[in-house]
């Protein structure tokens, strides 16, 4: 299966029961709008429920795997909600598809991962990564809180210090420091990556789906309720962030090209 409309935000390619999912928005680093929120969460429910789909391999085309949230548009939407138009699935519904995701989802970062190019990889059944790929949770220089549960799915993943540091710093990760934390399980070559995500994918696609659908769902069971929790603390956390003069600078210097300062907020921000 091939997308046939014109320039995709999302390229769809089936082969050996394997379906891959490319991001496609090279111009903006693959960044997420809600056209691309709502393609991902689509190509994960069709896939899902296709019969003849093993496999999701997940990837990005261009320099980047994911820039995140689209802050042009997120910028938009701070400053005037009421004619923002939302997606029909959106971030959320995004979040719900990889959470109810019963396949296994094997994720190749190709470049760049921020924010959610980062914390997808905590839905990754397996997940590999490009040596000259790296990836930067960057909520708190957005003076925002962590999303996608990785709140939880991360201390889970790497440990709580590894996840406190990724999750804190905004910082840079390598691919070798992702590698050692075990945030990703195998480190390749640029030329190399989408070879060895599909002969990967192909193993585990030869394998009935019955059983693939059954090994996931009871790796996943112990961990769902505080998935659903976290993400309760987490969309709790937004509501109160977003808007206020730490995000209102942060945003404010993304567009101005700047680096924000905190420096001068109100007590408490």
């Amino acid at each position: 299966m091939t997308d046939p409309s014109p320039d995709p935000v999302l390229l769809v390619a089936d082969e050996a029961r394997v379906r891959t999912l490319t991001l496609n928005r090279p111009e903006a680093l693959n960044a997420c709008n809600e056209a691309l929120y709502d393609a991902l969460a689509d190509g994960l429910l069709d896939a899902a429920e296709d019969p003849g789909v093993a496999v999701v391999l997940l990837t990005g085309n261009g320099r980047a795997f994911c820039a995140g949230t689209d802050l042009v548009e997120m910028g938009a939407r701070v400053m005037d909600p009421d004619n923002f138009v939302e997606g029909r699935h959106g971030f959320l519904g995004l979040i719900d598809a990889l959470v109810e995701f019963p396949k296994p989802l094997v994720i190749a970062v190709n470049g760049l991962g921020l924010g959610l190019g980062a914390t997808i990889l905590g839905y990754a059944d397996l997940a590999f990564m490009s040596d000259t790929a790296k990836l930067k949770c960057p909520f708190t220089s957005l003076a925002v809180a962590p999303e996608a549960a990785s709140s939880f799915l991360f201390p889970q993943l790497v440990g709580r210090q590894n996840a406190s540091w990724v999750l804190m710093s905004s910082e840079w990760i390598t691919a070798e420091e992702a590698l050692e934390m075990g945030l990703v399980w195998k480190v390749t070559t640029p030329e190399d990556l989408i070879a060895q995500a599909r002969r990967h994918a192909e193993v585990l696609a030869s394998k009935p789906i019955s059983s693939l659908v059954a090994c996931k769902r009871v790796i996943t069971a112990p961990v769902r309720a505080e998935i659903a929790a976290a993400r309760e603390r987490e969309n709790q956390c937004f509501i109160e962030l977003m808007g206020g003069p730490a995000n209102a600078e942060a945003l404010a210097a993304f567009a101005e090209g700047r680096t924000p300062d905190f420096t001068n907020l109100p007590p408490g921000w």
